[in-house]
């Protein structure tokens, strides 16, 4: 999976349309089909797209909408992430085999921060602050479960599935 990271000036990132839940099939137009992704690769493809600061064009099925793609598609914490005003692309924090790290300055001065693994099994993935340019201790936030996780000191580390992604949110702690 290739993610384009550079953005010209005054141009944005259009990888084309969300296609998560039922979709489109191309022989057969009247007929819907689920896109060929796991729950986790659906999660990955929200995260990556809201990363590099792509439109959010559906391409599915909306009469077929579940509540598991409905959750996908309608996470504030996430849009907020794609629809940031300074309108930045992720950059490559780290490329390191299977896993890599994105990070995208926000307008606020918080950070989103995508913990990925395009491997075949889940691996740890860790984020140096340094690595993001920060110092000191930073509260971290899961953006898909909307919940603090914690303060931590240099580093933060998850467990990322197989063709997943960690979405996170990284602020100075100010305890």
């Amino acid at each position: 999976m290739e993610v384009p990271l550079h953005v010209v000036a005054g141009e944005w990132n259009d990888p084309d349309y969300l296609q998560l839940g039922y979709i489109g099939n191309a022989r057969k137009w009247k007929e819907a089909m689920h896109a060929p992704f796991s729950a986790t690769e659906e999660y990955s493809f929200m995260s990556l797209w809201c990363l590099i600061a792509a439109p959010l064009f559906y391409s599915g099925d909306i009469a077929k909408l579940d509540a598991f793609t409905l959750s996908i598609l309608c996470n504030p914490e996430v849009i907020e992430i794609d629809q940031d005003p300074l309108g930045r692309c992720a950059r490559l924090a780290r490329n390191a085999g299977d896993t890599f790290v994105l990070a995208k300055d926000m307008e606020d001065g918080t950070m989103a921060v995508g913990l990925c693994n395009r491997g075949a099994v889940a691996a740890m993935v860790s984020v140096g602050w340094s690595e993001l340019g920060l110092t000191g201790r930073q509260t971290v936030r899961d953006v898909w479960r909307q919940k603090d996780i914690g303060s931590f000191e240099e580093k933060y580390e998850a467990s990322v599935p197989s063709h997943g992604v960690v979405l996170i949110r990284v602020h100075p702690d100010t305890q």
